[in-house]
């Protein structure tokens, strides 16, 4: 036995915080092959057992009479017709990727009545149901489902579901302009047949019949592609888990935040002003709620909307002021309303200025912070030491510092020094 038994690249999966989809990439080997899912639907469970293997909650992985019906059909018709394989033997050889033939198909017998030893029903089922073929370069349901319907497989109908089911059979049904009428006549015999066993009833079945099988494959969501390539290559370079993850980002809101930044940029374009980025985090949890990193228009080179602004290193601006502002609350420094200077200074060639460039003279801290005055945050940084304030964003979690203290300086409260940023990362989840 092959082990582990599947082995191929699979995409890049990631949910929001309800487990919806926020975006997926295609395999390192060109399929759309999502991660192993131990939950089958149970619209697809009755399904696919119904179509392909109707003995499968009680055979050992071999189905006897199905094997000599099989053997039956294929001498009166003088070709393979019929392979009689269940369902548990479909796992082994798509583990294995045996060729047809006798001594391949008697193999497949003995390894699937292994496989039924060391794993339940539900496990062999989960495993047909992930690695399945569904036409052109799609494996497994739950990226079938995406690809042709846009929808998870839990939201499918009787009618998309039996649609789904008779796919691995024939997986090359499913391709733009060919062969509809075929996978219609498939998929309505199978509605039949449910009907027929008392798993649906004749309403069920003939609004089934009523709807369109799938026709060519569908994009899928890309709601937070930059948090995807981060995902993607934070999971490259500490490879551990699967390749999909649960984030805590909220679908409407993340909508929300990209509906916005196209706002703004569509207006911005006009200053050549091509990136703008958004991260929106719960200041309680510190969890990421709306991640965009750039807006999303890769047929323009010129936006370079690959690029993520949010982990990309630049100057912080005004965001360590805060941070100075409570490190000398906490020490007894200064109080809200103690008087700072705002006057021209000049300090070792070194001349901050406001952003409006005046002065107040002396303005009590807390107003220097929320006017995000520069020379009083100069001033105050020159009382605590940037020595010290640097070792203070150090243990803060900072981790884009990455030269010397003297590097910065003073000019350190201002973002300046370099191109450094906040250490953002720690917010993911």
């Amino acid at each position: 036995m092959p082990n582990p038994l599947f082995n191929s690249p699979t995409s890049y999966v990631i949910d929001d915080d309800q487990g919806q989809l926020l975006g997926a990439s295609i395999a390192n080997d060109g399929q759309w092959r999502f991660p192993y899912n131990p939950t089958v639907p149970e619209k697809f469970k009755q399904c696919i057992i119904t179509f392909e293997d109707k003995r499968f909650e009680h055979h050992p992985g071999f189905d006897i009479v199905a094997f000599s019906r099989a053997i039956k059909q294929n001498l009166s018709s003088k070709k393979v017709s019929s392979g009689g394989s269940t369902l548990t033997m479909q796992v082994i050889r798509l583990a294995t990727r045996h060729k047809r033939n006798i001594w391949n198909k008697l193999k497949e017998i003995f390894m699937a009545m292994r496989l039924e030893v060391t794993h339940s029903k539900s496990e062999i089922l989960a495993l047909y149901t992930s690695n399945a073929p569904f036409g052109t370069n799609v494996i497994g349901l739950d990226a079938a489902s995406w690809r042709y319907f846009g929808r998870s497989p839990d939201k499918l109908s009787w009618g998309e579901m039996a649609a789904m089911a008779v796919l691995p059979n024939s997986p090359s049904l499913v391709h733009p302009g060919r062969n509809r009428a075929i996978l219609l006549r498939k998929r309505n015999s199978l509605l039949d047949r449910l009907h027929k066993a008392g798993i649906i009833d004749s309403t069920t079945a003939a609004l089934a019949r009523l709807e369109p099988v799938p026709d060519r494959p569908m994009t899928l969501p890309q709601l937070a592609p930059h948090l995807l390539q981060r995902f993607k290559a934070d999971h490259q370079a500490k490879p551990e888990g699967d390749t999909r993850i649960t984030s805590s980002i909220k679908s409407s809101l993340q909508q929300q935040v990209n509906d916005i930044l196209e706002q703004h940029h569509s207006l911005l374009k006009a200053n050549d002003i091509n990136n703008i980025a958004a991260i929106v985090l719960d200041v309680e949890t510190g969890a990421t709620l709306a991640y965009a990193g750039n807006i999303s228009h890769r047929e323009d080179p010129q936006m370079e909307s690959d690029v993520d602004v949010i982990d990309a290193p630049r100057s912080p601006g005004s965001t360590l002021k805060p941070l100075l502002y409570a490190a000398m609350l906490h020490d007894g420094l200064i109080l809200p309303n103690s008087l700072m200077p705002d006057v021209p200074t000049m300090i070792a060639g070194y001349h901050p200025e406001n952003f409006d460039l005046g002065y107040d003279g002396a303005v009590p801290a807390s107003r220097a912070l929320s006017r995000s005055l520069n020379v009083p945050a100069v001033k105050m940084l020159q009382q605590y030491k940037y020595e010290r304030f640097y070792d203070f964003l150090h243990k803060a979690g900072i981790t884009t510092l990455t030269k010397p203290a003297d590097h910065y300086g003073l000019s350190l409260i201002l973002g300046g020094g370099g191109k450094h940023t906040l250490g953002i990362k720690r917010c993911l989840c």
